[in-house]
């Protein structure tokens, strides 16, 4: 697999590089001015949880676009594309990056926890007004520990304050959703964009994923159709499409490289598949 070198085009106060070496950063205040510009496909190499105490947004995860609404969280995991389509004047928000170590050790803390499995499954979740101040409590504490150099338990300390944060007070938000939780997982399309997203580059045919769900490839294009609006092999387009895009603008890969990065027999295979997508070839749209 190719050294992919994501870079992260975002106006952020701090030096990226040194963000994405933390186990956990955390700013506190994330407004429309800081997002100005971000318009392209980003990937995240890290997880991130964002708190919108104000305003809102549409933003498409993995191509399903939301309209977030304040309060709520978004919980972004690693690998996930994310395109942020417009902001509200008013927007403010928190977040937390995570690396994929700090991760591991939250859901140790968490995985006993029957509130967990949907909020790792669902990306936008509302947030109880009334626990609006216990969240801006939370991120300012997280800041301060994260901020206290001094202090050699501070990663601990860190992952001790989120699980017992999320075991009192941020697991109210998926009460309502564990009843949900298991339904949604079964349901057709939930469990095919879930196998497109792992395996889009290797595979691009239908009897795969139908195989895999054991129903026809007729069904699955029908369901998919009926539900989302889109046809199976639409999806699995567009997502290869999309990961086109990101390293396009995202990576200094060659057009060679992301061809071969995407499992295309050639670079001009890649180029005319692109073209019948986005209308213009993967040079053009790189450089526009």
């Amino acid at each position: 697999m190719t050294d992919l070198g994501l870079k992260y085009d975002l106006n952020l106060p701090e030096d990226v590089a040194t963000i994405l070496s933390s186990d956990c950063w955390i700013l506190t205040h994330l407004n429309r001015t800081l997002l100005a510009g971000v318009s392209d496909p980003v990937k995240f190499s890290s997880s991130v949880s964002v708190f919108i105490r104000r305003g809102w947004c549409y933003v498409d995860i993995n191509l399903i676009q939301h309209k977030v609404e304040a309060p709520a969280m978004v919980n972004i995991h690693r690998d996930h594309i994310i395109q942020v389509k417009h902001v509200s004047d008013d927007f403010d928000a928190a977040f937390v990056v995570m690396s994929k170590r700090f991760t591991e050790n939250l859901f140790l803390m968490l995985k006993d926890c029957r509130y967990y499995a949907p909020a790792t499954r669902f990306e936008v979740v509302s947030v109880d007004p009334d626990l609006v101040d216990d969240f801006n409590r939370q991120y300012e504490l997280m800041k301060s520990i994260s901020d206290d150099v001094r202090n050699p338990y501070n990663y601990q300390a860190l992952v001790l304050s989120m699980s017992s944060f999320f075991y009192a007070t941020g697991s109210k938000c998926y009460r309502k959703l564990t009843e949900e939780f298991p339904i949604a997982n079964n349901r057709i399309p939930d469990r095919f964009i879930s196998l497109v997203q792992q395996h889009f580059k290797e595979e691009r045919f239908l009897d795969f994923y139908a195989k895999k769900l054991e129903i026809t490839s007729k069904h699955l294009s029908r369901t998919m159709k009926a539900l989302t609006g889109c046809s199976a092999v639409e999806w699995i387009e567009r997502y290869v499409i999309l990961e086109a895009k990101v390293l396009l603008k995202s990576t200094n890969l060659s057009i060679q490289q992301i061809s071969d990065e995407l499992n295309f027999p050639s670079q001009s295979f890649f180029g005319k598949y692109f073209k019948k997508k986005m209308g213009m070839s993967p040079k053009e749209f790189r450089n526009s």
